[in-house]
């Protein structure tokens, strides 16, 4: 191939990557422009976005990597939680509306403290918190560490003792510079999309896809900037993996434990049982028949759940001390 060749294919490449880089960014305005909106708190010198309804005693929502607050408005657990407690449901940082600011790793403790700052400004005092998936390890966090604010815990199809995995480098890459930025941007959202059916049937075996979260989610979950965040918290779960420092056994809060016995992402029942050894004052429940989107399928294990931590952490009362 000669000098001019190669001008010529490199001048296509960079015109193909350019094209595909401004046909993805006007998807992703349209799948924002497709959300119902919430609300915004400012803080920290960023802000969140949530969805709110009901009364009550305060019940947090906190979705899983990929996903949004609508992961649980579309699983029915938002509405029918409503009907007893003041819920809301919280787009983490970087997922739904809610921007990731950068500047440093938006770690499970970093979050844990955004979301707590929020309900305190927000003048929830105490409350339950429920995490699905890496929501969970943030929901964890913040019985850890704001014991004094969280009543309960509920956690859904946790991933508390990651190994190091070969995928868990691969789905970090995104996230690196330059490289990172050609592949969310032009490469990657096109092959969500492609994979899209493949992916959800593997988080939802062995039941059946929820259609309303699989097209609600498809083009939030293929914008460049999600792609951005998903990786990042691939990357925060292998260091996670690597350097393991995991403090379960100080949290004093009631917590339910939740795993779907078909989980194909990792052995969560296996997760689950292990952690409950860990934490005092701890449920659980194996719900067969699901996989990891456990609270799309199976949503009245989870809100049954919630009702039972609830009621235990009534009992309990607030717990004093911090455990940072």
């Amino acid at each position: 191939m000669t000098a001019k060749s190669r001008r010529k294919l490199l001048l296509l490449l960079a015109a193909a990557t350019t094209g595909l880089a401004l046909y993805n960014n006007l998807l992703a305005r349209r799948a924002l422009a497709g959300r119902p909106l919430g609300r915004f708190i400012h803080l920290r010198g960023t802000k969140l976005h949530f969805l709110e309804a009901g009364h009550g005693q305060s019940l947090l929502l906190l979705h899983g990597n990929g996903a949004s607050a609508e992961d649980f408005t579309t699983s029915g657990i938002f509405g029918e939680a409503a009907a007893r407690y003041r819920v809301l449901a919280f787009d983490r940082p970087g997922f739904g509306l809610s921007p990731r600011p950068a500047g440093g790793p938006w770690t499970a403790g970093a979050q844990a403290d955004l979301i707590q700052a929020a309900a305190e400004k927000l003048g929830v005092e105490r409350y339950i918190v429920v995490g699905h998936s890496w929501g969970a390890a943030v929901a964890l966090e913040m019985a850890r560490r704001h014991p004094r604010s969280v009543a309960g815990v509920v956690v859904v199809a946790g991933y508390h003792y990651p190994p190091p995995r070969l995928a868990l480098a691969i789905s970090a890459l995104p996230a690196a510079p330059l490289i990172g930025t050609v592949l969310r941007h032009a490469i990657l959202p096109s092959l969500v999309r492609l994979n899209w059916r493949w992916a959800m049937k593997k988080i939802f075996h062995p039941a059946t896809i929820a259609t309303p979260f699989a097209a609600t989610t498809r083009g939030l979950a293929s914008r460049p900037s999600q792609l951005w965040s998903i990786s990042a918290e691939s990357f925060l779960m292998l260091a996670s993996a690597l350097f393991p420092n995991r403090r379960y056994a100080e949290i004093a809060v009631p917590v339910g434990i939740i795993a779907g016995a078909g989980d194909q992402l990792f052995d969560a029942k296996a997760e689950a049982l292990r952690l409950q050894t860990e934490i005092s004052h701890s449920l659980l429940d194996i719900v067969l028949d699901a996989g990891h989107m456990v609270h799309q399928s199976k949503p009245q294990a989870v809100l049954a759940m919630i009702d039972k931590v609830a009621a235990l952490a009534s009992v309990a009362g607030p717990v004093s001390g911090t455990a940072l």
